[in-house]
């Protein structure tokens, strides 16, 4: 999967044009696989930002005392961000991250992206 950011497209592009051919594939790989979980965490932004903030307290409800009081600090605008609350609102809204990576992950990406979480 490529970045839809046309800048980091063309970075990665010359990053593996660069590369050892020994090592091509394996950075092709983890961009891939990198590409498709940042798409995946963006979908979190399509969310009305009501429901975002209803969301965030949810999401602060639910972990522990902590990091729920150093999230609480850093407030619903910095956490917007965190990408463990754009996959619980993902999560939360019926985007699995499983489900996306394996639609738009080769078979053998998938399974890669599989055995290194």
């Amino acid at each position: 999967m490529v970045h839809p950011n046309e800048k980091i497209r063309k970075n990665q592009s010359d990053f593996l044009n660069q590369c050892p051919l020994n090592d091509r594939e394996f950075h092709a790989t983890l961009f891939r696989i990198g590409n498709a979980a940042y798409i995946y965490h963006q979908l979190a932004c399509d969310t009305s930002d009501k429901m975002l903030e209803s969301y965030y307290y949810e999401w602060l409800d639910g972990l522990p005392a902590k990091i729920k009081e150093y999230m609480k600090e850093q407030g619903f605008e910095r956490c917007q961000s965190v990408l463990p609350f754009t996959r619980y609102v993902n999560e939360r809204t019926d985007i699995g991250m499983d489900e996306l990576m394996k639609e738009h992950l080769s078979k053998e990406d998938y399974k890669f992206w599989k055995s290194n979480k």
